[in-house]
């Protein structure tokens, strides 16, 4: 198939036109109080050859775009989850991706066959397609939900990694391998793959940060580029070696997105746009290789009651017998059965047992596709309401202070700007009373765009850009007594953490 220039103009159009519009339904969706997916998935099937006729069938193409955009909203994940947040339930989110994930599929699976008539092989491959949250999901909610952070570290963390275990398996399934081997065979090949992705994750992670810290860029856009490329070193390399890619890209990107590198907010802001453009791009590719014409009565009655059987029985059961590993309130459990968001991680996995050629994929295909849209209007804007019922919710934190680092070249010291918000409790602190750990110093305030040399006795004020120049071995010191402060006020050290945080 020849590609000529004049096709490339017109792609260059559409796909800019597309992206834009659906760049401007974030705003719509969030005033409609609707995910912003299905209006993504709306603008796919309207593209589709249903509609507008731009025709997409080739299964292959999606499933490996499909995990190539996984691949960045993971490392995005990574990149903006904090170890500090994470570290609590890393237990519980585990546990979760991997007794969870099994025990789920095992009762879809069983529901499927007997309940809605399913073989047992579409019924398997069902359960295992469902069965895991949808990181770019999760991720956005936890961001305007409230939660404590014993419940946001099990949901980043469960997100994060089922992937890797359902992959292996729809894979195994798909292909015709998993009849070659037994059930213990089979889950030791899942344990492996999980096991060294994560292995090869942190070598990349540790060992990119080792030099990411050595290494003064010349210009600052380079470093978001550097840190993603060595999370996809992470993806590649462990998929070179046979094992998980996504847990993997996942565990490279949490420990850069943790580490002491220069210019992490520049990184996690380019990562989290970089993210939403592999999300539109996504689910309108999902939309467009959908059919609306082979959804009838009886696919949208399977859809309804496969999700039934997945919300009500499966992930109640999975969360529970997962809970054996770190207790939690009947609450909690409830909050987190109910929290099991799916996207476009399970349409993607869909795609999968489509490009193999299985019976019935397409059956497949368009019963998880529907699943996700009711799941996806159902559990997304109830979410809140139901933590605030459960009452699981906490205040929120105010974001009192934005930090941005920068390295000094010839001394090991790096410069910080700290952007006083109006929520900060910054506000009317004099220099002296930071009490900046010995080393750290206020160099100077930019106060309406004019730079003021600070004293002891300057006070800051809201709007105020602060740089403080920090040796590299305190920078970490500094940062949590800014934040400290900011939260507190000058009375920050005397101040307890709020119950509940943990």
């Amino acid at each position: 198939m020849s590609f000529d220039v004049h096709q490339l103009d017109t792609f260059v159009l559409v796909g800019a036109a597309v992206t834009f519009l659906a760049v401007l339904a974030v705003r719509v969706s969030s005033r409609a109080g609707l995910p912003s997916l299905l209006l993504y998935l709306l603008m796919g099937v309207l593209l589709g050859e249903a509609f507008i006729g731009i025709p997409f069938e080739n299964a292959e193409a999606a499933h490996a775009i499909g995990f190539g955009a996984l691949a960045i909203i993971l490392a995005e994940g990574g990149l903006t989850t904090s170890w500090r947040s994470l570290r609590p339930s890393m237990n519980m989110g585990l546990a979760l991706a991997t007794l969870g994930v099994a025990l789920s599929v095992a009762v879809v699976a069983v529901g499927a066959h007997f309940v809605l008539g399913l073989s047992w092989e579409l019924a398997v491959l069902l359960g295992a397609v469902t069965s895991p949250t949808d990181a770019a999901a999760v991720f956005s909610v936890l961001r305007v939900v409230p939660l404590p952070k014993r419940l946001t570290g099990a949901l980043e963390a469960e997100s994060g990694l089922n992937d890797a275990p359902t992959v292996v398996l729809v894979t195994l399934i798909s292909t015709g391998a998993a009849d070659e081997h037994g059930p213990l065979a089979l889950g030791g090949i899942i344990v492996f793959e999980l096991a060294a992705g994560v292995l090869v994750g942190l070598a990349a992670g540790f060992g990119g940060a080792w030099i990411m810290r050595r290494v003064a860029l010349p210009a600052s856009g380079l470093y978001p580029i550097a840190v993603l490329c060595l999370a996809f070193i992470a993806y590649g390399g462990a998929a070179a070696l046979h094992a998980s890619g996504f847990a993997a890209v996942y565990v490279a990107a949490l420990v850069l997105g943790n580490t002491e590198l220069p210019h992490r907010g520049a990184t996690r802001s380019f990562a989290e746009g970089l993210a939403w453009l592999a999300q539109i791009g996504l689910f309108v590719m999902l939309g467009l290789l959908l059919s609306p014409s082979r959804i009838d009565v009886e696919t949208v009655a399977m859809a309804i009651g496969a999700g039934m059987i997945l919300t009500l029985v499966a992930r109640p059961v999975s969360v529970l017998a997962s809970s054996v590993v770190q207790r939690m309130t009947l609450p909690e459990l409830a909050f987190l059965s109910w929290a099991g968001l799916r996207g476009a991680v399970p349409i993607v996995l869909a795609t999968i047992p489509l490009a193999e050629g299985v019976p019935q994929a397409d059956l497949l295909f368009d019963i998880v596709f529907v699943l996700v849209i009711i799941d996806t209007l159902l559990t997304g804007p109830t979410l809140p309401w139901v933590a605030k019922v459960l009452r699981v919710t906490r205040r929120s934190e105010p974001r009192g202070i934005e930090l941005e680092a920068a390295p000094l070249e010839r001394v090991a010291a790096d410069l910080l700007q700290v952007s006083i918000s109006p929520r900060s409790r910054l506000h009317g602190v004099e220099v002296g009373e930071l009490r900046l750990p010995e080393g750290a110093l206020v160099s100077m305030i930019v106060r309406d765009g004019q730079p003021l040399v600070p004293e002891r006795r300057t006070a800051l004020r809201h709007g105020d850009d602060v740089l403080v120049v920090t040796p590299r071995k305190l920078r970490e010191a500094t940062e949590e007594r800014l934040r400290q402060v900011s939260a507190g006020g000058r009375l920050a050290q005397w101040l307890k953490e709020e119950p509940g945080e943990e």
